[in-house]
């Protein structure tokens, strides 16, 4: 029978999750279309590679094993999985098509609200994904300002001008890996260091997981304007989870540009460019970005509905509350058992992390040890806690208690140096790393 979201005795079957990847290896390459949701990111031998279906804050997979989801599609279930509102929005609309030969009133609608609610969105651009908004957001940078050099911090998409940073940059001229280069967040120094007068934009996600200190957002802002420079956020993942209008709203700090996805349409593929009315105004003659799906009209509904709710329901506060009860009692529970020193959940409550230190192992071994101890229970987890609206108080109190046990074993093993052996399948890989700064 398979595994419930429960303490279970043994670890859930993967047999038709297994016959899958293994007629995906003949045909795909890689297997996966999101790197993050690989069978490289999860315990190999012991958690599932396909999901089937989900509801709420829980996940089926192709065994019919249950979890409790963690990552939540990684990001863009902000609401949960099969809201009724919006499910509603797409199937109301579904019945009137999805994609049309003129423009759908629906992408006035939607901007208008995105007017009301972010702050710099003195004009918006709709698109797909966020890759196409960072980029466009580079695009009509160097337009604007007649400059090349882009300055970067945290992650930003797939395409050239930054993924010649990273370590997975081949394919990438190394005329355009040395237009971009990157900073260190809360290093305000490292940004002096790098800005000249041929930096078209600095782009940064607002936070990632660390805080802004020393009012760092602010004094880039004014750094940036300064130099001539234009003022990107990536918000990704603070928009309309730290606040409705994202870090800009939160932090009181207005860049010139603003690039949204994920969280708004709650899993549907849409992303937004916000941002002021001189620098936009290029979309016009200029700066050429458009796309065949961009009013694809099921994704447009899905974020009205989406977006409305988290304004109806206060969604960003229920995150905050919810996520903190998590990070909170994870740390307690490392206290009690002195083990604070070698792992602990870090970040915003909305969105925290589980950190492992070095001097307890390998990083990555002792994440696989948790995760796969985590799966046996029920739980489907990659170091985060990516919260969504559907998670709920017995949600929390059942990982909580999940996480006594397991952190429990985990003290144990650590004692026992036998954490590598204790793996029942292959450990989990990095994604990729970036390089160092370079002009």
């Amino acid at each position: 029978m398979p595994n419930t979201i429960t303490f279970n005795n043994d670890y859930p079957s993967i047999t038709v999750s297994n016959e899958l990847y293994d007629r995906a290896l003949k045909i795909m390459t890689p297997v996966t279309q999101t790197l993050a949701k690989g069978p490289g990111q999860y315990v190999n031998g012991v958690a599932p590679k396909y999901v089937k279906r989900g509801k709420g804050a829980r996940v089926w997979d192709v065994d019919d094993n249950e979890y409790l989801d963690y990552n939540m599609g990684i990001g863009p279930l902000s609401l949960g999985y099969c809201y009724p509102k919006v499910d509603e929005a797409i199937i109301e609309q579904l019945k009137n098509g999805i994609t049309f030969s003129l423009m759908h009133h629906l992408e006035v609608t939607l901007s208008e609200l995105i007017h009301q609610i972010i702050p710099n969105a003195e004009a918006i651009r709709i698109s797909k994904t966020g890759a196409d908004v960072t980029s466009a957001a580079i695009r009509v940078s160097r337009a604007f300002t007649g400059r090349k050099k882009v300055l970067c911090c945290g992650y930003h998409g797939w395409h050239d001008w930054y993924i010649g940073v990273t370590s997975r940059n081949s394919g990438v001229p190394e005329e355009i890996k040395n237009l971009t280069a990157t900073f260190e967040y809360n290093n305000i120094e490292s940004v002096k260091a790098l800005l000249d007068e041929d930096t078209a934009c600095v782009i940064l996600e607002p936070f990632i997981f660390e805080a802004p200190t020393n009012d760092f957002l602010k004094e880039l802002k004014t750094l940036c304007a300064s130099n001539g420079t234009l003022l990107i956020f990536d918000e990704m993942w603070t928009g309309f989870r730290v606040a409705i209008g994202g870090a800009q709203e939160f932090f009181n700090v207005l860049p010139d540009l603003a690039c949204y996805s994920k969280a708004f349409a709650n899993g549907m593929p849409i992303s937004l460019l916000t941002g002021r009315k001189d620098v936009m105004d290029l979309f016009n003659e200029d700066v050429f970005f458009f796309t065949t799906f961009g009013g694809e009209a099921l994704s447009l509904a899905a974020a009205i509905a989406t977006i409305e709710e988290m304004i109806e329901k206060n969604v960003p506060t229920y995150l905050a509350e919810k996520g903190k009860l998590l990070k909170d009692g994870y740390n307690k529970i490392c206290e009690d058992l002195g083990i604070q020193h070698y792992t602990k959940c870090v970040g915003y409550d909305c969105r925290s992390m589980i950190t492992f230190d070095p001097s307890a192992g390998n990083p990555l071994e002792l994440k696989s040890y948790v995760q796969q101890e985590l799966i046996k229970r029920g739980i489907l987890w990659s170091g985060f806690h990516n919260m969504c609206f559907s998670h709920t108080d017995e949600d929390i109190n059942y990982t909580l208690k999940v996480y006594q046990e397991v952190l429990e074993l985990l003290k144990t093993t650590l004692s026992e140096n036998s954490i590598a052996a204790s793996l029942k399948g292959k450990p989990v890989e990095a994604v990729f790393r970036k390089l160092t700064d370079k002009k």
